[in-house]
C-alpha cells in the first residue's frame, strides 16, 4: 500500500523518522518529503507546517505527487473532553473546522463538504489501554482556556481533541477521493490546567515515542 503522513511539526516528524526503512529525501513543491518503507508499505511522510493553509498545502502536494491509497495525520492536540488526558491517543471518528462559519450553512461546514469528515478508525488495527476515540476538531489557534474549550464544545459537544490541522487535510482528502486516518497524542488539557502552554512544552520531555508508535503497529496490521 501507498501510504502519505503528515505531520505539523519537527518535533513530531522526528518520532516518525527513525520508523522507516530505506529512507531517502526529496523536495516536492518546496518541501522536504521523505520516502521509505514501514512493514512493507511504500510510506511518503512530510512536516507541513502548523496551521490548515500549510495543512491543506501539504497534503494536496503529497496527494498529488504520491497518490497514497491512505493519507495519516498525526501529532499532538489540546484535550477538549473531561475524560481526556495528557498521553492518551485520540483516534478520530471524525474531523471538523471548528473556527469556519459561512451564511447559510451549518457551523464548521465547508459549502459543499459535510460538516463532519468521514475518518477510517481502524479498530481493530490501533487498540491500546491509552487510544481512545471520537471527535477532533480544528481551528487557527492554539487553545489556552477552559472558555475557549467551552465555545468549541458549544458547537461540537462531542469533541475530544483539538489540533491545527487536521481538518484542513481532511478536506482535502474528501475533495481528492482519499482514505483519511487521523490520530492525535494529547499534549495538554486547557480546561484544567492553569497554565497548558507550559503542560505543553513539558509533555515532549516525556519523549512519547510509544504513543506515536501505533503509527508502525497500524502499518504492521494493515
Amino acid at each position: 500500500m501507498n501510504i502519505g503522513i503528515i505531520v505539523a511539526m519537527t518535533k513530531e516528524l522526528n518520532l516518525l523518522l527513525p520508523l522507516m526503512d530505506n529512507r531517502t529525501t526529496r523536495t516536492v513543491g518546496g518541501t522536504e518529503v521523505h520516502t521509505g518503507t514501514i512493514h512493507g508499505h511504500n510510506v511518503a511522510l512530510m512536516e507541513c507546517g502548523i496551521g490548515k493553509v500549510n495543512a491543506a498545502i501539504g497534503a494536496v502536494t503529497l496527494i498529488d505527487a504520491f497518490h497514497p491509497d491512505l493519507v495519516i495525520n498525526t501529532g499532538v492536540a489540546a484535550g477538549a473532553g473531561e475524560n481526556v488526558s495528557v498521553m492518551d491517543a485520540i483516534v478520530a471518528t471524525g474531523v471538523a473546522h471548528h473556527d469556519f462559519w459561512c451564511i447559510g450553512e451549518d457551523w464548521g461546514r465547508v459549502p459543499g463538504c459535510p460538516r463532519i469528515f468521514e475518518t477510517r478508525t481502524y479498530a481493530g488495527e490501533v487498540d491500546a489501554p491509552n487510544v481512545k476515540r471520537g471527535l477532533i476538531a480544528s481551528g487557527d489557534m492554539f487553545i489556552t482556556s477552559r472558555e475557549q474549550v467551552d465555545t468549541i464544545r458549544g458547537h461540537y459537544p462531542d469533541v475530544m481533541a483539538v489540533d491545527m490541522e487536521s481538518a484542513a487535510i481532511a478536506q482535502a482528502c474528501h475533495v481528492r477521493g482519499v482514505p483519511f486516518f487521523c490520530m492525535r497524542v494529547i499534549s495538554d488539557t486547557p480546561w484544567c490546567h492553569h497554565d497548558n502552554s507550559s503542560q505543553y512544552e513539558d509533555f515532549w520531555e516525556a519523549a512519547p515515542r510509544q504513543s506515536f508508535d501505533l503509527i508502525r503497529t497500524m502499518l504492521e496490521r494493515i
